[in-house]
């Protein structure tokens, strides 16, 4: 088969991979229905983050099982099934807390874009539904493997809650995202951090009341004074970047919470500036397989629509272009369709 692969900056390549195999007995084989490109692969394609060697890309997924491992005993070939970017096994106690993408035996998937991906420890990580979905409802349920997941986690961890008031920082997919995770969870107003028309159009459809698009110490003072001078009860990081993470410190009222799920790059806090802000700060990568079920169920129930992210789809042969389409910010988030998905 095919597959992506990024070879330095900017070089990325759609060229033969060894077709996947069954190499532990809690292996599952997919038949990728979708694939996508994350904002984060952004960070080694610019040359932010180093690799040291040709690297196999893609870790958000779904598709139909074609062959199982003989001690996985919950998923069955012929299943349509959604998986998160981290594996788990879904038993040890730090899954039991919640917190599956730090799972004892976790593996980051890495080679997701290509049609067909091995996923380890199967029944811990994957999730199926009861029937095979129609095919306008797999980019929604796409999304749920790590952009849907990762801003409900926002969410959560910002403890977003009815009548309440949340900011998110960020209008990349997961930003949008977290703007539909926070109007789910009831936040009476939320408000968009968004400098581009088509991304505060879409984060207005997902929910967001207001819109700023100043930064820094001008962003704050937007926010303190759509907010009486107080600040917001709940920040949805969504970034990563330092000047993110100081703007979504500065903007919380003090007793207030952070969720930061921005992968964080070149940031360090002050210790000093953290302890008079008075504030909650939690965040990490998102534990998806906690929220899939709750997600996927929205999704099938037409709750939710969180494929509206995806607004180029292209081949999965023509992923080069959709890396430069995300990079040159032509586009949101690139869904890349396999040879039988016709999305």
């Amino acid at each position: 088969m095919k597959g992506t692969v990024l070879y330095g900056e900017r070089d990325i390549r759609f060229e033969d991979r060894p077709e996947p195999t069954i190499t532990k007995p809690t292996d599952a084989i997919l038949r990728l229905s979708a694939t996508c490109i994350c904002g984060s692969d952004l960070w080694p394609y610019r040359g932010i983050q180093a690799i040291a060697q040709p690297t196999p890309m893609g870790h958000e997924y779904c598709g139909i099982v074609e062959e199982v491992g003989k001690e996985v005993k919950s998923i069955r070939p012929g299943q349509f099934v959604v998986g998160s970017f981290a594996t788990s096994d879904n038993t040890c106690v730090i899954c039991r807390h919640g917190y599956q993408s730090s799972c004892v035996q976790r593996e980051f998937m890495s080679t997701a874009q290509a049609p067909y991906l091995r996923v380890p420890l199967a029944d811990g990580t994957l999730v199926a539904t009861s029937d095979l979905p129609p095919k306008e409802l797999i980019p929604s349920l796409l999304a749920t493997s790590d952009v849907l997941g990762t801003g409900w986690f926002a969410a959560d961890a910002a403890y977003v809650k009815p009548g309440s008031t949340a900011l998110v920082v960020g209008d990349g997919a997961v930003g949008l995202l977290a703007v539909l995770s926070a109007k789910q969870k009831g936040a009476e107003r939320i408000i968009a951090m968004s400098r581009h028309p088509s991304r505060q159009k879409l984060a207005r459809e997902f929910g967001a009341t207001d819109i700023v698009a100043e930064r820094g110490a001008e962003g704050v003072a937007a926010i303190k004074e759509l907010t009486k001078g107080v600040g917001v009860d709940s920040v949805l990081e969504c970034v990563g970047t330092q000047e993110s993470m100081i703007q979504a410190i500065q903007s919380t009222q003090p007793g207030g919470y952070i969720g930061y799920v921005g992968v964080p790059h070149g940031v360090s806090l002050d210790g000093e500036q953290l302890f008079f802000a008075h504030v909650h700060l939690h965040g990490g990568p998102a534990p998806v397989r906690r929220y899939l079920p709750e997600l996927v169920r929205l999704v099938l129930d037409g709750k939710i629509n969180p494929g509206k992210v995806f607004d180029l789809i292209l081949p999965l042969d023509q992923v080069a272009e959709g890396y430069r389409a995300m990079d040159e910010r032509r586009a949101i988030k690139t869904l890349l369709r396999t040879n039988e998905a016709q999305l």
